[in-house]
């Protein structure tokens, strides 16, 4: 199973659909907790799942329970907790949720991951790719342009 991490900071619409759309992705999972921010720009939800369609024929799936809670999210933006604290938070949560059970395989198989985060190294979907494999295992994880 293949599945793809994108975040769309620092990245023009025409290279993060360009990255998309080279890629080999069926799908986008969105997994952000806050998808219609007007700082999205052109990743808001109802326009990314648009943009999606027209210019790459792909489907847009919106997974919230693959996203920190608001908790979870405030403590690290605020700075109250460090990428460790985070991590080991968020891996909890995931584990409390049992999303290798509850998510299915087939949304996430050729799908790309997506947040707003421009590199994996300190991101959420990084850490959801890499639950999944571990769990799962047979996943081969692929980041797009923030490396």
């Amino acid at each position: 199973m293949d599945v793809w991490t994108i975040g769309f900071t620092k990245k023009t619409a025409a290279r993060f659909f360009d990255l998309i759309s080279g890629s080999g992705t069926k799908r986008i999972v969105d997994v952000r907790l806050n998808n219609t921010s007007q700082l999205s720009g052109f990743a808001k939800r109802d326009d990314l799942a648009f943009f999606l369609s027209a210019i790459c024929g792909m489907d847009y799936v919106h997974a919230p329970e693959l996203a920190p809670t608001p908790e979870i999210l405030a403590d690290y933006r605020k700075g109250r907790i460090d990428w460790p604290t985070y991590e080991r938070r968020f891996l909890a949560l995931m584990a409390e949720r049992r999303v290798e059970q509850t998510t299915a395989r087939d949304v996430i198989a050729d799908g790309c991951l997506l947040c707003s985060e421009d590199k994996p190294h300190h991101c959420h979907r990084r850490l959801v790719a890499d639950y999944l494999s571990d769990r799962w295992g047979g996943v081969q994880v692929h980041h797009l342009g923030g490396d």
